[in-house]
């Protein structure tokens, strides 16, 4: 029988610019102060290295890893095990055959360690593109018996995104992000459009804190398919956001409004 409840964590944590083993080490901190409070946890983009990207420079060369052969992706199995966490969890990874061609990727790991399968960032916000080449799918993953989506930051703008996520089964889309102090806003806005949209939940982890002359906004967050937040982080402190998910207000909301009973694909148009 399917899981119809299920209590999420999302790390939102200041990351020092560069600095991997300082911002693995705060991870597990604020790992092992889940306590058993979660089942599955969700941290920011990039959050090993930091996101400011003008800071970072040609360094992120220096500091991509391979996925799934790196000592992150590693890292996360062992501590995935260790405390009982599927882990959601971005990072700068290395194109195992091409020297320099990096993504903007998210791995997925589940509670026994094993690696699940990755989600390289489809479509990069315009200073991104300096630094990554975009991913070319939009996969859903089956993280411990939960339908799983990901969309990166930016990609909450994109609504086509989330109908596709929601097409293929996703009951949940993380949406892990680096939104700076002003965006908050769009935050807010795309996080509750985009769940009630698609009556699935949606839950946004963002960094917090500053990065060089740019200052998060924190304000991590998880809709519900109404559209309704029902956790939300300061604007100004690393936390652990926990909340509990009732899977049967997808049911519940698709049943009441049969949005996709309607939905024709097929006959929508983009010309650009």
């Amino acid at each position: 029988m399917a899981k119809e409840k299920l209590r999420v964590a999302l790390i939102q944590m200041g990351c020092v610019i560069g600095d991997k083993v300082k911002n693995i080490s705060t991870a597990l901190y604020l790992l092992d102060h889940i306590d058993g409070k979660a089942e599955m946890v969700c941290f920011p983009e990039l959050f090993t290295t930091g996101y400011n990207l003008d800071v970072l420079g040609d360094a992120l060369f220096d500091l991509a890893e391979p996925v799934p052969d790196g000592e992150t992706t590693h890292w996360l199995a062992d501590a995935a095990r260790r405390f009982d966490l599927a882990i959601v969890a971005g990072l700068v990874e290395q194109s195992p055959s091409v020297t320099g061609l990096l993504y903007d990727t998210v791995v997925l790991i589940n509670r026994r360690g094993e690696f699940v399968g990755r989600y390289r960032k489809s479509h990069l916000y315009p200073a991104e593109h300096r630094f990554f080449r975009p991913g070319d799918g939009l996969p859903v993953f089956d993280l411990d018996g939960l339908r799983v989506g990901v969309a990166i930051c930016f990609e909450a703008a994109f609504p086509p995104i989330f109908s596709t996520l929601a097409l293929q089964g996703a009951q949940v889309v993380f949406n892990p992000s680096a939104v700076p102090v002003g965006f908050d806003y769009l935050q807010d806005l795309r996080t509750r459009a985009r769940a009630q949209d698609n009556q699935f939940f949606v839950a946004a982890v963002n960094h917090v804190g500053d990065e060089g002359n740019v200052t998060y906004c924190g304000r991590s967050q998880v809709a519900d398919p109404r559209g309704e937040v029902v956790a939300l982080a300061s604007d100004d402190a690393a936390e652990i956001l926990v909340a509990e998910l009732d899977l049967s207000l997808i049911r519940d909301q698709r049943l009441q409004e049969p949005v996709f009973r309607g939905f024709r694909p097929g006959i929508y148009q983009f010309s650009l």
